[in-house]
């Protein structure tokens, strides 16, 4: 039985009682999704994690192992002195 089959039930059975029917199948999973993300970043500030870095790039840091203040691919530190293009 897929979800339209049994929200087509679940309403039979709502109306036989004199209940309110369900909602459409589908119609909360967005804001299901939200109150995940809210509560895996509200979990990561309790942790003293950063809540708001993506997956990929934790992951990434983390296989890498850069240590803090390093930029680029090779790890190097940045250049002192550089603000731009023109070197100035």
């Amino acid at each position: 039985m897929d979800a339209m089959q049994q929200h087509m039930i679940d309403s039979y059975r709502a109306a036989q009682r004199g209940e309110a029917p369900p909602p459409l199948p589908g119609r909360h999973d967005w804001g299901v999704v939200r109150e995940a993300r809210d509560a895996r970043r509200f979990a990561a500030v309790i942790e003293g994690r950063p809540a708001n870095r993506r997956w990929r790039t934790a992951l990434r840091e983390r296989l890498i192992r850069r240590p803090p203040g390093t930029v680029g691919r090779s790890g190097g530190p940045a250049r002192p002195g550089t603000s731009g293009p023109s070197g100035a």
